[in-house]
């Protein structure tokens, strides 16, 4: 019998047990630990619970109570201190150790929180676990006063549950337009508008620096002090500056670790037998050409798979990093592919409608389409994907599509189908 062992059970945790269990001999051990008191959950449904859509239950990422004994994997709560890769074997915190034949990696991420004086007073908190969304919903109530550090991807997706709670939110970001790494300057600004006109204040190019309380007087607001000189009053301050692999636990381990755990195209860490996936893992992006991590939960489950299966020695590799952000930000769309910013020596075109909160980007590296940026239609999602992620290479399609952007469609029937046909007659 071997033991196959996962640190950490969100969704590429679980994923990667269950593709265990269907894979490995029946008498193979899976082992699937978390550190927090509740079932798997997805960190992505927590929005959803603070707009009152689910409970939750809703949350959990498998909901018959059940399902872990059927299948005959074990569910650990407890926090991995430290990785011994020589003797395989992981110790917890509690004091226990656990041996291993196999390991994933999939601690996945945590917040960042800035170095500001008072960010770690009472109602100071992230959006990250099922805890925290039971403090939001305490102090989120009709009419309080709210201000959310961050305006990146997960913070809109947080400022979308906070408005339909019906509080008064005041959005402070450190870079000169919102989601600064998903948009470029003209498209963040269109989104920064787009949400003030909905009632939401933004302060973009300005820091929080200070949050002060007073500690004998809960019930008190909170002070918080930008770099602009305002000093506003808060019920609630919400941190969403961004999240970073949980991998200190490694430092002592052979695992190589970059920003992340770094892999090969199997999800095999420099340490044979041990993988790695999701938030905490560093994969190589066919369009970057380089390892990177990539936050998103698409990822994180295609990833776990592929782990799996060469952990019980059927050999699967990752076809590539999807990077992908569609995002709704209170009703508009707005969608984030590859290399969106462009490339050294590469060429770009833009068209937009301000009045209209439409707003395009295309950019190229030669004749192959290297990143985009969307807002205000889902007419082009999939073809912008298609043709990013494919590298396609369009020929005399590209300057086709630097003279009239809009023609997307047509530039994708015409290159990436007629591609994909000479692909299959060669096959």
């Amino acid at each position: 019998m071997r033991r196959h062992v996962i640190i950490g059970n969100g969704p590429a945790g679980v994923v990667a047990a269950e593709t265990l269990r269907k894979n490995a001999p029946a008498g193979d051990a899976i082992v699937l630990i978390g550190d927090e008191d509740t079932p798997p959950y997805s960190r992505m449904a927590i929005p959803y619970l603070l707009h009152g859509d689910i409970t939750e239950r809703g949350t959990w990422l498998r909901k018959d109570p059940q399902h872990w004994k059927t299948l005959d994997i074990a569910l650990r709560r407890d926090r991995v201190k430290a990785l011994d890769t020589a003797h395989k074997s992981l110790s917890f915190e509690s004091g226990d150790a656990l041996s291993f034949d196999t390991l994933l990696i999939a601690t996945g991420s945590s917040p960042v929180l800035p170095p500001i004086p008072g960010i770690h007073a009472q109602r100071v908190h992230t959006c990250w676990t099922l805890e925290d969304a039971r403090a939001i919903e305490k102090f989120a109530v009709p009419g309080a006063r709210v201000i959310q550090l961050g305006a990146g991807f997960i913070g809109c997706i947080i400022m979308e549950s906070l408005v339909r709670r019906r509080v008064a939110l005041t959005v402070v970001e450190m870079g000169d337009r919102m989601v600064p790494r998903m948009m470029g300057e003209t498209a963040g600004g269109m989104i920064r508008d787009w949400v003030q006109a909905k009632g939401v204040q933004v302060h973009t190019g300005a820091r929080i620096e200070s949050i002060e309380s007073n500690p004998p007087d809960m019930q008190a607001p909170l002070a918080v002090r930008l770099s602009s000189g305002q000093r506003l009053p808060a019920d609630l301050v919400i941190s969403a500056a961004g999240v970073k692999p949980n991998i200190a636990f490694l430092e002592s381990s052979a695992v190589r670790c970059l920003q992340g755990v770094l892999t090969d195209e199997t999800m095999q860490t420099s340490v044979p037998g041990v993988y790695a996936a999701g938030d905490c893992a560093e994969a190589f992006d066919a369009v970057y050409g380089k390892p990177i991590v990539s936050a998103i939960q698409p990822n994180a489950v295609d990833q776990a798979y592929v782990a799996a299966l060469n952990m019980v020695g059927k050999h699967a590799q990752l076809r590539g990093v999807t990077q992908i952000n569609v995002l709704d930000t209170l009703g508009l769309i707005s969608c984030s592919f590859g290399q969106w910013q462009g490339v050294p020596g590469g060429q770009g075109i833009e068209l937009t409608d301000r009045a209209g909160f439409k707003h395009l980007s295309l950019q190229f590296d030669g004749d192959v389409m290297v990143g985009s940026n969307s807002i205000g239609t889902t007419e082009h999602i999939g073809v912008l994907r298609g043709l990013v992620e494919g590298r396609v290479k369009l020929g005399a399609w590209k300057d086709k599509l630097l003279a009239d952007p809009t023609a997307l469609m047509e530039a994708y029937l015409a290159t990436a189908q007629a591609q994909s046909r000479r692909s299959l007659l060669a096959a």
